[in-house]
């Protein structure tokens, strides 16, 4: 088998191999697939097509490697190792922002600015973190002392979504390391350069080999199903689609895998008219479509009450208008392309459903003049759905959001709560009372009053219902990434 060291780097830095105990190797099958990138449709490099035996290979080297020199290393070696991972991913902040980039098709500005400084922020914040996490301890009267202690759970199978792919691959493998686990990634399929150049920027940092593995590959009969199914994976936290988590869900039954789900949302985003509605209209804007609408916590719904309609919807129509579709390279690009051309039909066939509905499009609704080679897609705002709407039920997971008028907090509140997702939602007033009382009935695992993803790495993040299972930040990640031992001391 053809071999590559990370001290040889990467022969093509788009050419992705999986990495398995500190090495790089094809599939043992030579199988591959293209990366396409989605702004231009060009093939960008090849991804090694793993199965069964790489993941069999990597979880190996993990359970190694648990049970090894990282098991041994104390835990200030450890947090070292994974602050130092987070120093080089700043100092290849530009290379990895272009790749990002060429990968998903979002502006390099979002890149650059977000996306890789939040993932080398992820292991730095958990890195301290970890320093302070504690257990608890209850003394009983005179007859005992309890205390718990703390140890990882063990080999831990993440499984990444393609829209943010190093910052939400960063979120769950700094606190699997931090709380002292081993790692076997299955990155997203569309999206692999940035978990290839990781597995280097680990070694580098000094991680023990089989500490952090990659495997590329599909889901289905592939190496997501492998790395579900196996027996000798521990736990597995994926954050994606919500009908792939029940598939994965199905197959970790089967051992009793320790899950966590961060799934699909379809966020309400509720504007009362006492709202500073300038700041509504231009969070909104980011909320609605910043990284081409494709984040979960999007505020795809918008409820606006009835007497600031009109007013809100005129600027925020107006605002969405100037918004710049095209070239990611491009500074004053505000909108890239979507992740790929399945999906953009996707997105334009639920546009398409809207017409059918008697929606009404305001703005967008088709591919940008001149750019219909790409994944380019129109920011889109669209009025006069019911409340049964296909597009307000489903996740369309693109720049389109639906705007409804609402007359009170009761008739909004049910209406945000009609659906089977219950991941985020936003609200706009200037009325403390009514900001706590409307925020405390909203079903979602997360609310943000008067801002839109303004977030503190300790607080806890997930949804309910069908938008995940659990919790993760701060503490939250670490009971999903350890097991506590209670231990009882008879006096």
């Amino acid at each position: 088998m053809n071999v590559q060291t990370p001290s040889e780097k990467l022969v093509k830095p788009f050419d992705c191999q999986h990495y398995i105990n500190g090495r790089y190797f094809p599939s043992e099958k030579g199988s591959t697939f293209d990366n396409i990138n989605p702004a231009t449709q060009e093939i960008i490099g090849s991804v090694a097509e793993g199965g069964k035996k790489e993941v069999d290979l990597a979880v190996a080297a993990a359970r190694r490697a648990l049970n090894g020199r990282w098991k041994n290393m104390t835990a200030d070696e450890r947090i070292r190792i994974i602050r130092k991972v987070g120093d080089i991913i700043l100092e290849r902040k530009d290379e990895l922002a272009r790749l990002e980039t060429l990968d998903t098709g979002k502006p390099l500005s979002l890149s650059s600015t977000l996306d890789i400084p939040r993932a080398a922020f992820n292991f730095h914040f958990f890195a301290d973190f970890m320093r302070g996490a504690g257990t608890e301890a209850y003394q009983t009267d005179d007859l005992a002392i309890n205390y718990a202690i703390r140890r990882p759970v063990g080999v831990v199978g993440l499984i990444n979504p393609w829209n943010l792919p190093l910052l939400l691959l960063t979120w769950k493998l700094a606190p699997c390391l931090a709380a002292g686990n081993t790692a076997v990634i299955k990155p997203a399929e569309l999206t692999p350069m940035t978990a290839t150049l990781l597995g280097e920027i680990c070694h580098d940092a000094g991680m023990p080999d089989g500490v952090v593995n990659i495997v590329h590959g599909f889901g289905p009969d592939s190496a997501g199903a492998a790395l579900s199914e196996h027996p000798d994976v521990d736990a597995i936290s994926f954050t994606g689609e919500t009908t792939t988590g029940k598939v994965i869900m199905e197959a970790a039954s089967k051992t009793l895998k320790k899950l966590s789900f961060e799934l699909g949302g379809k966020n309400p985003n509720i504007i009362f008219a006492d709202a500073d509605m300038d700041e509504a209209v231009s969070t909104s804007l980011k909320s609605s479509f910043v990284n081409q609408g494709e984040v979960c916590m999007s505020g795809s719904r918008i409820y606006v009450e009835r007497e600031a309609y009109d007013e809100f919807l005129n600027k925020f129509v107006e605002k969405t208008k100037k918004l710049k579709v095209g070239d990611p390279f491009d500074p004053d690009t505000n909108i890239g392309a979507l992740i790929s051309s399945e999906h953009t039909e996707r997105v334009m066939n639920y546009i398409e459903l809207a017409k059918r509905e008697g929606g009404n499009i305001l703005t967008g609704g088709k591919r940008p003049e001149g750019q219909e080679s790409g994944c380019f897609l129109e920011p889109t705002i669209i009025t006069g759905l019911s409340r049964n709407s296909r597009l307000i039920k489903e996740e369309i997971f693109g720049p389109v959001v639906t705007v409804i008028p609402f007359d009170d907090e009761e008739e909004v509140i049910a209406q945000a709560n009609d659906t089977h997702y219950g991941l985020s939602a936003t609200l706009w007033t200037n009325d403390l009372r009514r900001a706590h009382r409307v925020a405390g009935q909203i079903e979602s695992g997360m609310v943000w009053v008067n801002s839109w993803f303004l977030r503190d790495l300790r607080t806890p993040f997930g949804g309910m219902k069908q938008s995940g299972l659990g919790r993760e930040g701060g503490i939250h990640s670490l009971e999903f990434f350890s097991e506590l031992t209670n231990i009882c001391i008879k006096l």
